[in-house]
């Protein structure tokens, strides 16, 4: 199976992922509210951790080929950091990532996904 072919799944999930996350936003009136409401940080600490779990698994060739490899390292040092930092997350770095960084994800996945 080509690195293409892996990739649409993967795609797919990462932009579901991102759906969720706008869902739950908007379900909240906006990222403040979602991020000082505990059970809508978690969902989007957990969906942002999946995304960075998951470009993490696509082929650094591919992803360098379309643009997306900052994206996937910025993504996984942020899945590490939700995941090991015990001490809190810095929820001004969340809400930067949800409203600069994640539109910008999407669009890239979405436009890679459209072409193959």
């Amino acid at each position: 199976m080509s690195s293409m072919s892996k990739f649409v799944p993967k795609a797919e999930f990462i932009l579901e992922m991102i759906e969720r996350i706008e869902m739950i936003v908007a379900r909240h009136g906006g990222v403040v509210k979602t991020l000082e409401d505990i059970e809508g940080q978690m969902a989007i600490l957990m969906a942002i951790a999946q995304i960075g779990e998951t470009l993490q698994k696509i082929d650094d060739e591919l992803l360098d080929r379309y643009d997306l490899l900052r994206d996937k390292e910025g993504a996984y040092y942020t899945r590490n950091y939700i995941v090991h930092e015990y001490e809190g997350v810095d929820l001004a770095l969340i809400e930067h990532i949800l409203k600069e960084h994640i539109p910008i994800l999407k669009r890239k996945i979405s436009n890679l996904r459209d072409m193959l």
